[in-house]
């Protein structure tokens, strides 16, 4: 893990500062972009927040819980759920196992009690932040497999109509949908979902 985060290139962290207090806003600001971050926007409650993060899609959302309108654990989970930012860690002055749980449920990527360490904050968000992208690399991960499972099912069962159909063995089936695909400028399974759909209504 170190090695990655030693290989992380802090310029591209792009982050969103939540917090009600300017001058706290202020000073992490500062903080972050002497050590490289981008604050792309800063907001003073939970709902400027997710607006902001719908208009940059921050690798990092740091907010703070208590504040005005729209609280920080209501904002932390609109923007989890809607995938609105990379991560979140919340920033509070209460340290009670509610709060963890609740940060721990939504699904934030760290939490830190006020004061902020300054030397912990950093080591923090890089682990917060290497976490997320090892997650979101997972995810893209299983969708391609899961994509290529679903095609080669898909590509299955055209595969079995043209057997029937044209009397053919499945290397030749196999054939024949790749040269369409080829010779129509289509994907193999755009090829096959076509030979289904013919084979559907021929049915009807």
């Amino acid at each position: 893990m170190q090695e990655r985060l030693e290989q992380m290139d802090i310029g591209t962290i792009s982050v969103v500062i939540a917090d009600d207090e300017p001058i706290t806003r202020m000073d992490l600001k500062e903080l972050l972009e002497e050590e490289g971050y981008v604050v792309v926007a800063e907001a003073a409650d939970g709902f400027d927040a997710v607006e902001a993060c719908k208009e940059h899609h921050p690798d990092l959302v740091l907010m703070d819980i208590k504040m005005p309108l729209l609280d920080g654990i209501s904002g932390a989970q609109i923007i989890c759920e809607e995938e609105l930012a990379d991560t979140v860690i919340l920033l509070t002055a209460y340290s009670e196992r509610e709060f963890i749980e609740k940060a721990k449920d939504i699904g934030v990527g760290g939490y830190l009690v006020k004061p902020i360490d300054e030397k912990s904050l950093i080591p923090s968000i890089e682990l917060a932040v290497a976490r997320s992208k090892s997650i979101m690399q997972l995810r893209r991960d299983v969708e391609k497999i899961s994509q290529r499972l679903e095609n080669r099912t898909i590509i299955e069962k055209a595969k079995g109509i043209v057997m029937m159909k044209n009397d053919l063995n499945e290397q030749d089936a196999h054939d024949y949908i790749r040269k369409l695909s080829q010779s129509k400028g289509l994907s193999m399974r755009r090829v096959a979902e076509l030979i289904l759909k013919n084979a559907n209504i021929e049915q009807v």
